[in-house]
């Protein structure tokens, strides 16, 4: 990934939406904990999917997936794009492609999962874990 990249994806929008690991008090926060927090929101558009250690959300309509929203750097995307596995040369073989999603924060990046979630469990109110 290059640095010209990132400093695009980061000039479109400096936002990224979390929903599962990266949300504060998970395993993953710390990837964030220099980021700023905006705040939280919900969102109609996503569907999680229990993938066993950590969600994969598919655009589907739900009744509401709870959100982190965070303002980021080039550095901070490219280490989150690292996590997710995004590829940014062919992002449909990674294992999550970075796409972007309305909050109430304005347009906000979020990891969309790719591979097929048949026979997984369906998160489709609420969040990360699932209650």
């Amino acid at each position: 990934m290059t640095t010209r990249h990132l400093e695009a994806a980061v000039a479109t929008t400096p936002l990224v939406a979390v929903y599962g690991t990266l949300k504060q008090g998970l395993n993953n926060a710390h990837w964030l904990s220099t980021a700023t927090r905006l705040g939280g929101d919900t969102c109609t558009a996503l569907t999680l999917y229990d993938i066993g250690p950590y969600p994969g959300a598919k655009w589907q309509a739900s009744r509401g997936i709870s959100l982190e929203v965070y303002r980021v750097t080039a550095s901070q995307l490219a280490h989150l794009d690292a996590l997710e596995d995004h590829r940014h040369e062919a992002p449909e073989q990674g294992e999550y492609q970075r796409q972007l999603l309305t909050t109430r924060f304005g347009k906000a990046w979020v990891y969309i999962y790719n591979p097929s979630v048949d026979g997984r469990m369906m998160i489709a109110e609420g969040g990360w874990p699932p209650q």
